[in-house]
């Protein structure tokens, strides 16, 4: 159990890194025997239920601000919900319980448990729409990117900061119809594409590992995902632009319900803006994939791969936990 006393928007408990790990162990664990399954809801549902079950045994007064959607369309971890004992200081919490359902229906790799906390108001409220989203790792000159430049000059600026040509230049993109476009404009200039077809959490954190082979990410996704990455670079580092995109008048009413203003619809935010203050970030991974490996059990044990991070002290902890089943 944990505890932190709020000082200056400051997550001081190192321990709480600990616990956020376990969090996400346990929502993956619990989707490991869905693996290759096809179903989709099933897997998630269980991932659902592990993750709530372990956020309601930490010391804290949490708040899911970021969750499976409106208390009308969720019955647990849905946005506004309270988790944990009441105790200690408020925590606003973004969380994914299964980031790739489809992934791990089809056992396709980079399906993770994902799950950021932060102290009250420290996390955007971002409503369930899309968000048009540009990424890169740390290391280069703030604003090399930009989501309003061209495809083509994002990419020409990210290969002179580097040193290297545009056709040595991995762009990670999602494979949907609405990318035909930025597909077609950056291998015209002779970028290479990484296509994926779910898990963009995945995708923005794979800018930060250079094994990845993954240099920029840009796209449309979802904004609560958008969050959640934001967050992760947000601890170890790098660029991230990202912008809501509404199709319809609901959806833009859902973000009025989360307080955002229409001043706010067209706002290009930054990382600082999606995550203002300090944030502890964890992954499990649920599937193998380019930076987790995923749940395993063997000769009786579970074996789990997790990222830790915090961005107050830019630590990063790799844990493999082993216990028995």
């Amino acid at each position: 159990m944990s505890s932190f006393p709020p000082v200056a928007g400051v997550l001081l408990d190192r321990n709480l890194s600990l616990d956020a790990a376990r969090v996400t162990e346990a929502a993956a664990i619990a989707s490991y025997p869905q693996i290759g399954l096809g179903n989709e809801k099933a897997a998630d549902q269980v991932a659902v239920d592990a993750m709530r079950t372990a956020l309601n045994g930490l010391d804290m007064d949490g708040r899911i601000v970021i969750g499976e959607g409106e208390r009308d369309e969720a019955p647990m971890l849905y946005i506004g919900e309270k988790v944990g004992t009441g105790k200690g200081a408020g925590v606003d919490i973004a969380l994914d319980p299964l980031e790739g359902t489809t992934l791990t229906a089809k056992a396709m790799a980079n399906a993770l448990a994902v799950l950021s906390l932060a102290p009250r108001g420290g996390l955007l409220h971002a409503p369930d729409t899309y968000m048009d989203k540009i990424a890169i790792g740390p290391g280069y000159a703030p604003g090399l990117v930009d989501l309003d430049a061209s495809p083509a000059d994002n990419v020409h600026a990210l290969a002179k900061a580097k040193g290297v040509k545009p056709s040595e230049i991995t762009c990670c993109v999602m494979d949907r119809t609405r990318h035909t476009d930025l597909i077609a404009a950056l291998r015209a200039v002779g970028c290479r594409i990484h296509l994926i077809t779910d898990g963009d959490v995945a995708g923005v954190i794979h800018t930060t590992d250079a094994d990845t082979g993954i240099d920029l990410y840009i796209g449309q996704g979802g904004a609560p995902e958008g969050v959640l990455a934001a967050s992760a670079l947000k601890c170890i580092g790098g660029q991230f632009q990202g912008r809501l995109v509404f199709r319809n008048d609901d959806e833009r009413a859902r973000a009025r319900r989360l307080g955002l203003a229409d001043k706010d619809f067209d706002k290009k935010y930054n990382l600082d803006d999606l995550v203002p203050g300090d944030v502890i970030f964890a992954a499990t991974g649920v599937t193998d994939g380019a930076m987790l490996d995923g749940v395993k059990i063997k000769g009786g044990m579970i074996h789990t791969h997790t990222l830790v991070m915090s961005a107050a002290t830019r630590e990063v902890r790799e844990i493999r936990m082993v216990r028995p089943l």
